[in-house]
């Protein structure tokens, strides 16, 4: 293999490569960086010949990575990263800091987290940005490509490199519209299982944890409808008969401005635990130490 001459190599290529990986468009990275759109297109073609990929190919899709992108994306943006830490400043000063960080999480757990977070933001860090990014299943490939600085989720086996903290405790609960026949009697399971149900399946794909739950004892539920969307749950709900198993939490915020009612839930549903988890390669970041530990600390008080 012929040796690399790093003399003629100019690193603000491989700021172009991160920042296409994280915009998907020439126009938006080059944007991104202070670049005309121009400008940005000759980047590009400078990076493929000197990678000698083409790296980056325009599908009916969009943008997609070649398989030689994919591998170079994680330590490019460590090397980036580290970069960073290098001249950054050790100290951190939130009320005058400017940044831009990206939460990936799914909507219900942004409707009980980013209220109140941006609300401190605002009053602690007014210069720090956020951005939730459209979510990528559990979010964990847009953590390991840098796309995302931090995901909320539930997490059990994570990729090796990866910190998590607990944020708060979570069970199920039934919800009902509020003059459902079923408020007026004590909710069995034996007519829990009789009624026609909404499940939220976010993947669109495989069973809830209800009905596991339900198979373990061998029973089984009618699901008359299956969408992939928490929040629009329960609005269908308060419109129609169906009953709907959802997080405790999440059902006592939605009942403060929907007309639906909880009750508990006749069946032992495995409680689940929505953490935070970042990268390695932020873990000694003092201004991402410091958003996460916000996060956390709102996270406690749910």
């Amino acid at each position: 293999m012929s040796e690399v001459d790093f003399g003629g190599v100019d690193l603000n290529l491989l700021k172009l490569f991160d920042a296409l990986l994280k915009e998907r468009s020439v126009t938006r990275a080059g944007q991104r960086l202070g670049l005309s759109q121009p400008a940005a297109s000759r980047g590009l073609s400078r990076l493929r010949r000197l990678l000698n990929d083409p790296l980056f190919i325009r599908t009916s899709k969009g943008w997609e990575l070649t398989p030689r992108a994919i591998a170079l994306s994680e330590p490019v943006t460590k090397l980036l990263d580290d970069a960073r830490t290098i001249v950054a400043p050790t100290a951190f000063d939130p009320s005058t800091a400017s940044a831009k960080f990206s939460i990936a999480t799914a909507d219900h757990m942004a409707l009980l987290l980013m209220p109140t977070l941006i609300s401190r933001l605002a009053k602690l860090a007014p210069g720090i940005d956020l951005v939730i990014p459209a979510s990528s299943g559990d979010n964990v490939d847009l953590i390991t490509q840098g796309s995302a600085d931090i995901a909320i989720g539930v997490y059990d086996d994570l990729p090796a490199r990866f910190h998590k903290r607990t944020l708060y405790e979570e069970d199920f609960v039934c919800v009902v519209r509020r003059d459902h026949p079923v408020i007026d009697s004590k909710l069995t399971l034996k007519n829990y299982i009789s009624l026609s149900h909404l499940a939220v399946i976010i993947t669109g794909q495989g069973n809830n944890s209800v009905d596991i739950a339900l198979k373990q004892r061998g029973l089984t539920r009618r699901v008359a409808m299956q969408i992939p969307h928490f929040l629009v749950a329960p609005m269908i709900v308060a419109k129609s008969d169906l009953i709907l198993s959802l997080p405790r939490k999440l059902a006592q915020q939605m009942a403060m401005s929907i007309p639906i009612e909880t009750l508990e839930l006749p069946l032992e549903v495995d409680h689940f635990s929505p953490s935070i988890i970042w990268h390695e390669r932020h873990h000694g970041d003092p201004a991402h130490a410091w958003l996460r530990r916000l996060i956390v600390e709102i996270g406690h008080e749910i």
